[in-house]
């Protein structure tokens, strides 16, 4: 993981990350708090995937929505997701993450897993630093 920019806010971005991530794993038959990752998020926050059928934007209601209920429900158990690889930009009060993942469990209990990349535009708010877009693909 490499970090550009003041190094004092490399802990509080990677502990937001990780949060991030750390929010899907359902592994064991942990809940995942919805209201925990509703609040890494600005609340006006863009959410893009990007697929060969074409963006899917959402918010972050809809995104956070169908994953808790997958998560919740039996669709997807056994789940987590981990970044592989980072590299972080600050400049001021913003900041840029470019990250790989992986992700693993089982999908309507057949055996699930992938990668992709996420950037992550940060920025720094009266609660320190929150999620402001991110947009994603799958391998």
């Amino acid at each position: 993981m490499t970090h550009a920019g003041d190094p004092a806010d490399a802990p509080a971005i990677d502990a937001l990350v990780l949060d991030f991530y750390a929010a899907f794993d359902n592994r064991g038959g942990r809940a995942i708090s919805v209201d925990r990752l509703w609040s890494l998020f600005l609340p006006e926050a863009v959410i893009v995937r990007t697929r060969a059928a074409g963006l899917e934007t959402m918010t972050v209601d809809t995104f956070i929505a169908p994953r808790a209920r997958m998560l919740a429900d039996g669709t997807l158990t056994d789940f987590h997701e981990w970044e592989t690889g980072a590299s972080t930009r600050v400049l001021r009060d913003i900041a840029c993450r470019h990250s790989t993942y992986a992700k693993s469990g089982r999908h309507q209990g057949a055996p699930y897993d992938g990668s992709g990349a996420k950037l992550m535009q940060l920025t720094r708010a009266e609660q320190g630093w929150r999620i402001a877009a991110i947009a994603w693909e799958d391998d």
